[in-house]
């Protein structure tokens, strides 16, 4: 009988999967005899995944069940999906008002998939450092309906240690993964959390005013007071195995009132008697927010998944 053990998977690459147990790493490979989740993705094991191992022959044998995930549809036509990371305490939404400007749609899909997948997200407003007035009023804006919301907010700068403290503190005794697009700060954010990381940085195109890719797999950082997951830069964040009568469910100003429409199949988009409407009409629900619902929503591609 082998000798089995239980580790995380830190770090995958092609077929290759690096296993922390016991403060030491295994770069192991799959056995072809392991169940996979029924999940149609590109990568079968993701970051964060609590595996079943043989030591000596670097193996992974199984994969225990997680307790959530985050999806999104991979980039191609092929409509599989890429899981960024599994078994998550919090996700750290980094968001870049300018150079790059994080969109308000790219954060609404990056939050309605943590409701829709039951992960606790944290909204960084990074950069405070960049911003002039006009800024500073937009982003509290922006961060006061996200509060309304219930969801936790945070304005931080690399070059503001008090934020990066309060971050700290946020991340103690959890698993969080780090999601934004290329150059909206998280590789600079870790190195100022975890000293001596050197996660590699780079200036923004002048030219385009967008970020470039440093970090090209994910991969989880393990410290004696928290864990967390650096990602590739994401341009995009396509939604994934979503119904569309599902996805108001994860606006929760949407959910709270979808009760009141007077049709229980209302998708809120135009049909008669629907309280979405009436309370975007009032302006009990921003306008914005609405409509990422609806691009999400058009968008949704769940129809013509089959799962398999």
């Amino acid at each position: 009988m082998p000798d089995l053990s239980e580790g995380i998977v830190t770090k995958t690459a092609g077929s290759t999967y690096w296993v922390w147990m016991q403060n030491q790493f295994y770069c192991c490979t799959l056995a072809g005899k392991v169940r996979l989740e029924g999940i149609k993705a590109t990568n079968p094991v993701a970051v964060g995944d609590k595996v079943v191992f043989d030591a000596e022959k670097k193996t992974i044998i199984d994969i225990l069940p997680r307790k959530n995930y985050i999806l999104r549809e991979a980039a191609n036509l092929s409509r599989r999906i890429q899981i960024l990371a599994a078994n998550l305490d919090l996700l750290a939404l980094i968001v870049s008002y300018k150079l790059p400007r994080t969109s308000k749609g790219f954060a609404d899909r990056v939050l309605a998939t943590c409701e829709a997948y039951s992960v606790s997200p944290l909204i960084i407003f990074n950069k405070h450092d960049l911003w002039d007035q006009e800024d500073q009023t937009a982003v509290e804006e922006w961060k006061q309906v996200y509060e309304s919301l219930g969801y936790r907010t945070l304005i931080s700068s690399i070059y503001n240690e008090i934020s990066i403290q309060e971050l700290s503190k946020h991340l103690i005794g959890k698993t969080t993964l780090f999601i934004g697009h290329s150059g909206a700060g998280k590789s600079s954010l870790l190195n100022k959390l975890i000293p001596g990381l050197g996660l590699r940085t780079a200036d923004i195109s002048r030219k385009f005013g967008k970020g470039r890719h440093t970090t090209t797999f994910a991969e989880m950082f393990i410290t004696e007071q928290f864990r967390v997951i650096d990602t590739p830069g994401v341009k995009e964040f396509g939604m994934a195995r979503m119904k569309k009568a599902e996805v108001g469910d994860y606006f929760p100003e949407i959910l709270k009132i979808k009760h009141l429409c007077r049709y229980n199949n209302c998708l809120h988009v135009n049909e008669p008697g629907c309280a979405v409407l009436e309370a975007v009409k009032e302006g009990k629900i921003a306008t914005w927010r609405y409509e990422n619902y609806l691009n999400i929503l058009h968008s949704c591609q769940y129809e013509a998944w089959r799962d398999e």
